[in-house]
């Protein structure tokens, strides 16, 4: 426990390095802590809402394309709180308001179909994708944070040498140790932000696919339908 407890300057403890840094560097250092814990509390949530949303959008694939009625199931699932119920919503909606009332234009209406559930497509994949450019600016920009922390400790480590006339490795290494510490934290929060932001990325790409792929396949039923249509 000495490690994190020592407030000694030349000690290599987190909390000392943080408690001697210049307040310049303590800024930094706090920023890109809480950029840490957000980003985490982020991957977290993440994490739960990717996964539960995969695996109930299975489910309710799984028993659409069980489903003898289009109606009933309509009827059943309209309500449901996922972004491939919400797309089947959009074709249906659409559905109805080109084939009500007088003669029906096909080709019309496949192009509105494709064009009503692809926008409904687009929409769901922006908002399941909402948080991912607080990952990809906490990836990109926290190391070089850190190193502006760093840049800053160093050159006031050097001041003070000039100051103190004095060149002893004791008197500049704890002003370095704390400005490294800078770079190693913006490193801490920028590592794991990266390393999420390319996972959630590739996710979300799949659940896009498969989305693309049922709206396809609910306009190729509609269009067999709309064939049998006078």
């Amino acid at each position: 426990m000495d490690f994190f407890v020592n407030s000694d300057p030349a000690s290599m403890s987190p909390v000392a390095l943080i408690l001697h840094a210049d307040w310049v560097v303590r800024i930094v250092m706090a920023g890109l802590l809480v950029a840490s814990v957000w980003t985490w509390a982020i991957i977290w949530a993440f994490s739960r809402r990717v996964g539960r949303v995969r695996k109930r959008q299975e489910r309710f694939e799984r028993d659409f394309w069980k489903a003898e009625d289009v109606d009933a199931f309509h009827r059943m699932e309209r309500d449901t709180d996922l972004p491939i119920a919400r797309v089947f919503n959009a074709g249906v909606a659409e559905w109805r308001r080109s084939t009500t009332g007088g003669a029906v234009d096909r080709d019309g209406t496949r192009e509105r179909l494709a064009t009503a559930m692809g926008a409904s497509v687009a929409s769901e994949i922006d908002q399941l994708s909402d948080r991912l450019n607080i990952l990809a600016t906490v990836a990109s920009s926290a190391p070089f944070v850190g190193l502006f922390g760093t840049v800053w400790g160093i050159m006031r480590s050097f001041t003070g040498i000039a100051a103190q006339q004095n060149t002893s490795l004791a008197v500049v290494a704890p002003g370095i140790a704390e400005a490294l510490f800078a770079t190693a934290i913006g490193l801490f929060a920028a590592i794991p932000a990266l390393i999420a932001y390319n996972r959630f990325s590739h996710g979300i790409n799949r659940i896009e696919a498969r989305l693309n792929r049922f709206a396809d396949g609910f306009h190729a039923t509609l269009s067999r339908q709309l064939e049998g249509q006078k």
